[in-house]
């Protein structure tokens, strides 16, 4: 365990940080405009894939200071294909225990974040 939490483990972590409170805030904006518009579901979708682009873009050049190329890409496509329907998943369950929609994301980043920082770093740092 001690191993994960090594000084490259933890500058990836603080990048990965930085870069995710970007791509989080842009996508969360997105979410609070259009959820008073549409259904949550949709404007969390709209959200995520207009943040995911930029978040790519950062988190490979940024986060992990890896080439962009069609094996990561795809790798980083899938750990957010995974992180997105766990994400999805949580949001209507927090609706549906009450939490309302405007305020429903922010416990669903609590516990996607760190799920994903693994995903995605095992997806940068295995891959070549």
């Amino acid at each position: 365990m001690l191993k994960i939490f090594n000084r490259k483990t933890m500058g990836e972590m603080i990048r990965f940080a930085m870069v995710g409170v970007f791509a989080t805030a842009l996508h969360y904006g997105i979410y609070w405009i259009l959820q008073k518009y549409i259904n949550p579901t949709v404007a969390y979708t709209v959200g995520y894939l207009l943040s995911f682009f930029a978040n790519y873009m950062l988190t490979a050049l940024f986060t992990f200071k890896k080439e962009k190329n069609v094996k990561n890409g795809i790798g980083f496509a899938g750990a957010h294909l995974c992180n997105y329907l766990l994400s999805i998943t949580l949001l209507n369950v927090f609706i549906w225990l009450g939490v309302s929609q405007e305020y429903a994301p922010l416990p669903v980043y609590c516990i996607v974040v760190p799920v994903n920082f693994f995903m995605v770093r095992m997806v940068f740092n295995k891959l070549k």
